[in-house]
């Protein structure tokens, strides 16, 4: 046995590797590096749980970041709980084979109730009377008190949303990766657990802000190759193997497709007036697309008009790929939860949410950040405003509405999505911006399918 740390890099490619990584290119030369084909879609939810299952969506279920529950005629996004993934995971099966195995998961999605011993997540606390407190969630629950005692509260405003990976009043532009470091390094001292699931999402912030290919990238380079670089050492130290993953590269985009105004303006779509402002009602929809990064699920409520809608989608520019019921089970994600059509995006291009024809009438929520709430992805959320006027003061305001206890809206968010300069979800031409794996392997593959990076951590593990 073998105690291993997996390092989760998010956006980490080939193509980033270079002089301001080398820390990373050092760890790169005494190992390997392997490419690994995108998961599909290659999201954060669907790529982890290839990576911890072994299996695709068709048999864990997890068709994206959100999905439309049919039942409940909801769209839900970012959903923690981990009895939503349909398969067994890697911490189980090294358990049943290991006497005394433990896992640690922190921040790795569908953390809550997980069956690890040892996990941190993010995890705002809602009272009843409307106000949000930012926090997280552990277990065991003691972890919560006893790692803010030492770390401080997690830097939860940079973890997303404007602030998120740029210098501002509530912390460094590494602030959260660096705290998910330090609560990494931690719990191996508290724990020693046999294996150790690390996420660091530092270069994801700016890759979508500016692009991969901005100069300003070069320092989200410089300090994620610092963090990781410690905790390459910190683990090395204790005979601990550390093995650096990613999850999918981002490319640069120049335009949105914004796929639920156009089945609106076909009279697929139906929208709700409430308090003056349009809301998307799917349960009462024929059409409507959920869209996540560069793949949208679109869900056909009414069947008569399926060769119609993909009929459509096939002529609209930007859009490289529509899967039907073949298509879907070539790609392994075949299964209830995904979109009867799936539509994925060329290169340069990404799916907005976005269902209004009109700014005056797009929901509160839209210009606010509100993952849960929206229905589908939104990375407008990393920016202020630009034509708010002193939009850093109208936050303090607002912030000190919130503390005297009057009920606010943080609504500094654009509506303008040429702003987004990178996205994700579709598989790149080029191996050079596909997710890696860099580390001690026994496999000798040229490139590794998102599925198999489930046996190189097994395979580490078992030694």
């Amino acid at each position: 046995m073998t105690r291993t740390a997996v390092i989760n890099v998010v956006g980490l490619t080939e193509g980033l590797l270079g002089e301001h990584t080398p820390k990373l290119n050092a760890f790169r030369q005494k190992t390997s590096l392997r490419h690994v084909t995108p998961a599909f879609p290659a999201v954060t939810c669907t790529a982890q749980t290839d990576y911890v299952t072994g299996k695709t969506p068709h048999e864990h279920g997890i068709v994206a970041n959100g999905w439309y529950n049919r039942e409940l005629s909801e769209v839900q996004f970012w959903k923690q709980s981990n009895h939503v993934v349909q398969a067994p995971k890697i911490w189980d099966s090294l358990r049943a084979e290991i006497p005394g195995f433990t896992c640690a998961k922190l921040f790795w999605w569908y953390n809550m109730y997980a069956s690890v011993d040892y996990s941190i997540t993010p995890r705002p606390m809602y009272p009843a009377d409307g106000r949000k407190f930012f926090d997280i969630y552990t277990w065991p629950y003691s972890i919560r008190t006893e790692i803010k005692q030492e770390l401080g509260e997690f830097p939860f405003a940079g973890f997303w949303g404007p602030a998120a990976g740029l210098d501002s009043p509530q912390g460094k532009a590494d602030c959260v990766s660096r705290w998910i470091a330090e609560s990494a390094k931690w719990t191996e001292k508290k724990y020693q657990p046999t294996l150790s699931l690390v996420y660091l999402p530092h270069l994801d912030y700016n890759l979508q802000r500016i692009g991969p290919d901005d100069p300003r990238i070069a320092r989200d380079l410089r300090e994620i190759d610092t963090i990781v670089g410690e905790l390459i050492e910190f683990y090395e130290a204790r005979q601990i193997q550390p093995l650096i993953v990613s999850e999918y590269g981002i490319t640069r985009v120049n335009k949105a497709i914004h796929l639920n105004r156009l089945f609106r303006e076909q009279g697929w779509l139906t929208v709700k007036e409430e308090l003056g402002l349009e809301l998307l009602d799917a349960g009462a929809s024929k059409v409507f697309a959920v869209a996540d990064h560069q793949v949208a699920h679109i869900y056909v409520n009414d069947p008569s008009l399926m060769k119609a809608v993909q009929s459509m989608l096939e002529k609209q520019d930007g859009i490289a790929q529509v899967l039907d019921a073949a298509g879907k089970s070539e790609l392994g994600i075949n299964h209830s939860r995904a979109g009867d059509l799936i539509a994925v995006s060329q290169e340069d291009a990404w799916f907005s949410y976005y269902y209004w024809l009109d700014d005056a009438k797009a929901p509160d929520f839209a210009r606010t950040v509100d993952i849960h709430r929206k229905p589908g992805y939104d990375p407008v959320e990393l920016f202020l405003d630009p034509k708010i006027p002193a939009a850093k003061l109208k936050i303090l305001w607002r912030l000190l509405q919130k503390k005297l206890g009057f009920r606010m809206l943080m609504d500094v968010i654009p509506l303008d999505t040429s702003l987004v300069k990178g996205s994700h979800g579709c598989r790149p031409k080029s191996k050079k911006d596909w997710p890696v794996v860099i580390g001690t392997m026994k496999s000798s593959a040229e490139d590794l399918k998102a599925t198999d990076v489930y046996s190189v951590i097994r395979n580490s593990v078992l030694g």
